[in-house]
C-alpha cells in the first residue's frame, strides 16, 4: 500500500523592515541655508516613508553649526545615542561634508556605527559604510572635505584681513562702556563712569580684586548682567578701544578644525585704526596703566600691598616644579605664646605632596643659612634683598643661591626646629604638665592615660583616638603618634589590665598615677613600670569582632522565611507529581 504524506502549506516568514533615519546639517543660519535644511528634511521624510521595506526612524537636523566637530551638535549626538540604543539600522546623509568635515571624527563615528551593525549611506558620493571599499573611499573623500573646510576658512580670513586694511571691524563686537549705533561705537554714560573708576583705582595702587569687591558693594553688573569679576577688570585695563582707537587681529584661529583661538604675539600683522569713536580714557592714562601693569608683573606679589609679604616673597623657587615658595600661616607649637613660620612650595601647598614632594623650610633656619652665606652675624633683610636674586630649593638638603652679580653658591642645610625647641627645660615642663593632669585647668583635653603610654619600638608617646560606632557608642583606643607600625590598644582593655596589675576591683586614675610611672607597649607585650622600680608584663589579646546579636523573635521570623523559600524551590519548575518532565504523568 502506498504511503501518502500530506504537506501543509506554509506562509513565508514576514520580512523585517529596516529602521531608517536621516541626518541633515547647515553651518550658517541664514535664509537660503535654512531653506536648504527644510528641503533636506522634507526630502528624507518622503523618501523613507514611501519605501515599503523601510520603517521611518526620524530625521535629525543641526542648524547653524560647523561640521569640523561633533561635540556641539546636539542632534548628531542624539542620533548616535539612538543608534547605541538599537533604534536605528540605516543612516542616510546627503554627503560626507554634511556628516563631518573632520577626517578623524568621520572615521571614528562610522567605525563606531559599523561595530553596532549600522549602515551609513552617503548619497552624493554613493558610498555604503558596510561595503568592502567603503572605509577606503571615506578616508579619501573625508580628507577632501577637511581640506575644503580649511580652504573656506582661509578665504574667510582673507576677506577679514581686507576689511581690517580698510579700517573696518569684523562685525559688531560687545564691549563694556559702548553700544553700537549703525556701524559706530557710542559711549554708554553710566558704564563709562565705571570704566574710569577702574582705571583710577589701578593707578591709585588698588588691585583688580579690590576693585571687584568695590563694584560688588556698589551693585555694578557686567555687560551681560553677571558678577563683575577681576578677569573682566583686567581685560578692561588692557583694551585700547577705550582710547577711541581700534586694534584689529589681536587674536586669531590657528586651526579651523579645532577652532581654538590664540593671542596674536606677532605671528600675524595687526591693524591700528585711529580716532574711530569717542574716547573714554585718554591715551596718556592708558599708557600709564600699561607701564604700571608691567611694573607689577615684574615685582610679582610684592606689587600688591594687600598681600602680606617679606624679603623672601617670590625669591624662593622650587627645584622640582619651578613654583615659588609661600609663607605659611602661623603655627602654634607646644607653647601657645610662641609661633613659627615655614616656607612651602605653592604647588605642594595647593595640591598636596603627590604633585610636588619638595622640602619645606622653617623661616628661622632660612634666615640662619642666609646670614651664614652673606657672612653676617645676624640676618639683614636689606642686604639680602640687594644681593640675592633668588634661592632654588634642591632636594632635601641643598639651597642654591643666585646673586645679582652672577655668582651661584650651593649651601647644605638641615632642619633643627625640633631639637631647638625640645630643650631639657621644656621636656621637664611637658612631663610635669602630664603628671599634674588632675590639677590642670584644661583637663578636658587629656585622658587618664595621656603621657603615660610609651611606644616600645620608637619611644614616642601613644595618643588617644576616638571613633564612633554604628550604634552611636564612642570607642577609644591608643596608638603610637609616630605611626611606626606598633599595635593599637583599646582603652577599656587597658583599664582591665591596670586593675589586674594593681589588684583593684574598679579602675582608679588616682591609684594608677600614685604607683605606675609609665606603660610600655611593644607588639602584644604591655609592660607596667612602677615608681618603685618594679616591672610587670602582660599579653594584650585583641578581641575578636562579633556579629550582630539577634533576638529570639528575629531568629524565628527568619526561620519561617527560609522554610517557605525551601518549599518553593523544591517544587519550582516541576510537574504536578513533582517530576522534572511536565508531560510525564
Amino acid at each position: 500500500m502506498r504511503n501518502i504524506r500530506k504537506i501543509e502549506p506554509c506562509s513565508p516568514p514576514p520580512v523585517k523592515r529596516l529602521r531608517v533615519a536621516a541626518y541633515a546639517r547647515v553651518s550658517i543660519e541664514k535664509g537660503r541655508t535654512i531653506h536648504s535644511l527644510s528641503s533636506q528634511i522634507s526630502y528624507y521624510n518622503e523618501l523613507i516613508q514611501n519605501n515599503p521595506e523601510w520603517e521611518f526612524a526620524g530625521v535629525y537636523a543641526d542648524r547653524g553649526i560647523s561640521g569640523t566637530g561633533i561635540a556641539a551638535r546636539d542632534e548628531f549626538q542624539r542620533l548616535l545615542a539612538d543608534c547605541e540604543d538599537g533604534k536605528i539600522d540605516v543612516v542616510l546623509c546627503k554627503s560626507i561634508s554634511r556628516f563631518a568635515r573632520n577626517t578623524v571624527d568621520l572615521l571614528n563615528t562610522v567605525r563606531r556605527l559599523k561595530d553596532l551593525g549600522i549602515e551609513v549611506r552617503f548619497e552624493k558620493e554613493n558610498i555604503n559604510s558596510l561595503s568592502g571599499d567603503g572605509e577606503l573611499m571615506l578616508s579619501i573623500l573625508a580628507s577632501f572635505a577637511q581640506e575644503e573646510s580649511r580652504s573656506i576658512s582661509e578665504n574667510v580670513k582673507w576677506g577679514t584681513r581686507k576689511r581690517f586694511e580698510q579700517g573696518l571691524p569684523n562685525g559688531h563686537f560687545q564691549i563694556y562702556g559702548y553700544r553700537w549705533e549703525d556701524d559706530r561705537l557710542v559711549i554708554e554714560p553710566h558704564e563709562a563712569e565705571i570704566v574710569r573708576l577702574i582705571y583710577d583705582n589701578f593707578l591709585n595702587g588698588l588691585s583688580a580684586e579690590s576693585t571687584e569687591k568695590q563694584l560688588e558693594e556698589m551693585g555694578v553688573k557686567s555687560y551681560k548682567g553677571m558678577h563683575f569679576g577681576n578677569s573682566s577688570i583686567r581685560q578692561i585695563l588692557s583694551n585700547i578701544t577705550y582710547t577711541g582707537n581700534l586694534l584689529f587681529q589681536k587674536e586669531y584661529v590657528s586651526d579651523p578644525i579645532t577652532g581654538k583661538s590664540k593671542i596674536n604675539r606677532g605671528e600675524l600683522p595687526q591693524y591700528f585704526v585711529e580716532n574711530t569713536h569717542e574716547a573714554i580714557i585718554p591715551m596718556e592714562t592708558f599708557q600709564a596703566v600699561q607701564n604700571e601693569r608691567k611694573r607689577r608683573r615684574e615685582l610679582g606679589a610684592l606689587a600688591n600691598w594687600s598681600i602680606p609679604t617679606s624679603c623672601f616673597t617670590s625669591k624662593i623657587k622650587c627645584g622640582i616644579c619651578g613654583k615659588s615658595y609661600r609663607r605659611s600661616g602661623k603655627r602654634q607649637r607646644k607653647d601657645p605664646n610662641e609661633v613659627y613660620y615655614i616656607w612651602i612650595c605653592r604647588n605642594k601647598s595647593d595640591k598636596g605632596s603627590k604633585f610636588c614632594d619638595s622640602k619645606s623650610i622653617p623661616e628661622k633656619m632660612l634666615k640662619a643659612v642666609c646670614a651664614e652665606i652673606l657672612g653676617t652675624e645676624e640676618f639683614d633683610e636689606q642686604q639680602f634683598s640687594d644681593k640675592v636674586e633668588k634661592i632654588t630649593v634642591v632636594g632635601n638638603d641643598t639651597l642654591t643661591f643666585h646673586f645679582y652679580d652672577g655668582t651661584v653658591l650651593n649651601k647644605q642645610w638641615k632642619s633643627t626646629a625640633r631639637t631647638d625647641w625640645w630643650t631639657e627645660e621644656r621636656r621637664a615642663k611637658w612631663g610635669e604638665l602630664h603628671k599634674s593632669k588632675a590639677s590642670n585647668p584644661n583637663k578636658r583635653q587629656y585622658y587618664e592615660f595621656t603621657g603615660l603610654i610609651k611606644c616600645g619600638q620608637c619611644g614616642e608617646n601613644f595618643r588617644c583616638q576616638t571613633t564612633e560606632l554604628k550604634s552611636g557608642i564612642q570607642s577609644r583606643s591608643w596608638r603610637c603618634c609616630k605611626a611606626c607600625g606598633n599595635i593599637s590598644i583599646r582603652d577599656d582593655i587597658l583599664r582591665q589590665m591596670v586593675c589586674e596589675v594593681l589588684q583593684i576591683s574598679d579602675f582608679s586614675e588616682e591609684i594608677m598615677d600614685s604607683q605606675i610611672e609609665k606603660i610600655t607597649v611593644r607588639g602584644s607585650e604591655v609592660t607596667f613600670c612602677f615608681l618603685n622600680g618594679k616591672m610587670e608584663t602582660r599579653q594584650y589579646i585583641k578581641p575578636k569582632k562579633r556579629g550582630t546579636k539577634h533576638t529570639e523573635e528575629y531568629k524565628e521570623y527568619m526561620s519561617k522565611i527560609m522554610k517557605t523559600k525551601w518549599k518553593e524551590g523544591k517544587t519550582n519548575g516541576k510537574g504536578e507529581n513533582g517530576n522534572n518532565d511536565p508531560c510525564n504523568g
